[in-house]
This record gives C-alpha cells, sequence and structure tokens, in this order.
C-alpha cells in the first residue's frame, strides 16, 4: 500500500482508533517510508530482547522498542540492522539512541530513533516484550499497525486497505 502520513490524518484524524507521533524522532534507515504490523519490546540500555526478536521472521513487522529515552548508550547498530534486512523487518522505532548510523543509512530498513550514541549497550536479557509501551504521545500495541514517512508516524489499531 502506498501512503503518505498526512493524507492519514486528513482522512483519519477524527476516528478513535488513530494516533499520531509527536515530532521527537529522526530517520536514520535507508527507508524513509515504511509500515507493518507492530511487535513492542520495552528494554533499558540492555539489547539483548531486541537481537532475540530480530532473529525471528520479520514477515514485514516494526520492532518498536521503548529504551526509556536513554541517550547513554545505543540499543540498535548495523549489526541488528543487518539481521533484520536478513529477516524482513520492515523497520524499527527506537526510543533511545542508534550507533553506525552511516551504514544503517545504506540499508533498506526504516530506522527511527532519538539520537545516535557510539556506546552499545548492556547484555543481561532483561526487558519485556510485547507489552504495551508509551512514548511520543502513542500507546503502541503488539498487532497494530504502523505507518511512517518523512512527516511522522501513525499508529492504527487495524490495517489500512
Amino acid at each position: 500500500m502506498g501512503f503518505v502520513t498526512a493524507d492519514l490524518c486528513d482522512r483519519f484524524a477524527n476516528q478513535e482508533n488513530f494516533q499520531v507521533a509527536e515530532s521527537l524522532l529522526r530517520h536514520f534507515g535507508g527507508k524513509q517510508q515504511f509500515s507493518g504490523q507492530i511487535t513492542t519490546l520495552k528494554v533499558f540500555e540492555d539489547n539483548s530482547l531486541v537481537r532475540n526478536a530480530l532473529e525471528e521472521a520479520g514477515q514485514g513487522r516494526v520492532l518498536v522498542i521503548d529504551g526509556g529515552g536513554s541517550k547513554r548508550c545505543a540499543l540498535f547498530g548495523d549489526t541488528l540492522a543487518d539481521l533484520a534486512v536478513s529477516n524482513a523487518w520492515e523497520g524499527i522505532i527506537v526510543y533511545g539512541c542508534v550507533r553506525s548510523s552511516v551504514m544503517i543509512s545504506q540499508m533498506p530498513i526504516g530506522v527511527m530513533a532519538l539520537n545516535t550514541h557510539p556506546l552499545r549497550s548492556r547484555k543481561h536479557g532483561q526487558g519485556n516484550r510485547d507489552v504495551m509501551i508509551n512514548f511520543v504521545g502513542v500507546n503502541f500495541k503488539k498487532d497494530h499497525f504502523l505507518y511512517a514517512d518523512h512527516d511522522g508516524i501513525v499508529v492504527f489499531d487495524e490495517k489500512l486497505d
């Protein structure tokens, strides 16, 4: 489906199943427009669960990671981006930082995050998967649908035709 988030806002803004993210996240991936069914992670300065999720077949999904907004380390980098591309993930949203941003910008995947940081995260296997998370003014829930482009991010309860 081709889409423009501005057009989606014009069409669906008054519906209850529609949310628009605050403009706090920047694009880092090679794809500036992406969409897919949401899988969520809630972690803090530990990306073990990120790797575990991306080792699975993405089948057009978007991984939404609530990293608590930490800017003290990166939760996602080029190695994980390569894994995500190999396993057919459409995009990654990180409420936190990424690293190796120049390499990620050359990969065919959508990646949005708060900023960059060169330090990798710890690996203790802590966090939660497929729980509702909230950041940038949106409640991200497993199996809802996310649409992102140059203008921002919108989320719906169901897939748009």
